[in-house]
């Protein structure tokens, strides 16, 4: 178990990525929505990038991020249609080591809500990469809104259980010496999680 695991929450190092042919950073909505959206959390924005829908470009991008072991997670907007352009899940999944399922599988839930059966159109995906975790969402800004509102934020959150994606990033922190006698207890919670794998 690593030492962040406990009950209390942890500022991440977050990078964003617009993946668009046509945006800037005055009219990205939909990434700055991510921006606003992760600091109102507590968390710090580390990056911000629009890279046009190219998968060498986007990889390159994507990349140098989880290379920075200062970068705890990246989250991407844009290019997970089908259109010509949409290029973003051929572009990152082969950067990781492991794919996670779920997080699709659970935006496309929470979306059919809002948006009815178009959410079949949305390829979001996402992965972890040298201990890095990346998400990939639509576009459009409430897709984002959706994403971080709904999924997101909680599994980004050290304090969420019964798990969230903090213990498996790459960050350094020592147990306080209050949270020595819940030790136990958290190894257990995260075993739990771990075992509905």
């Amino acid at each position: 178990m690593s030492a962040h695991s406990g009950n209390t929450f942890i500022p991440l190092n977050i990078a964003i990525l617009t993946v668009s042919d046509t945006r800037t950073q005055e009219n990205d909505t939909s990434g700055q929505a991510l921006v606003e959206r992760l600091t109102q959390a507590g968390h710090k924005l580390a990056d911000k990038a629009i890279v046009i829908d190219d998968i060498y470009q986007l990889r390159a991008q994507v990349s140098k991020w989880i290379a920075d072991d200062s970068i705890h997670a990246i989250i991407s907007t844009g290019g997970t249609g089908f259109t010509d352009r949409d290029n973003t899940p051929e572009a990152l999944t082969p950067l990781f080591d492991k794919a996670i399922e779920g997080f699709g599988e659970i935006f496309r839930h929470v979306s059919l809500m809002e948006i009815g059966t178009s959410t079949i159109q949305s390829r979001a995906f996402g992965g972890i990469a040298n201990k890095t975790v990346v998400l990939c969402v639509p576009g459009s800004t409430n897709a984002c809104k959706t994403a971080w509102d709904k999924v997101i934020k909680e599994q980004l959150d050290a304090s969420h259980r019964p798990c969230n994606f903090v213990p498996h990033l790459n960050i350094t922190a020592e147990p306080s010496a209050s949270k020595a006698s819940s030790t136990s207890k958290e190894t257990a919670t995260i075993e739990k999680c771990e075992s509905r794998g």
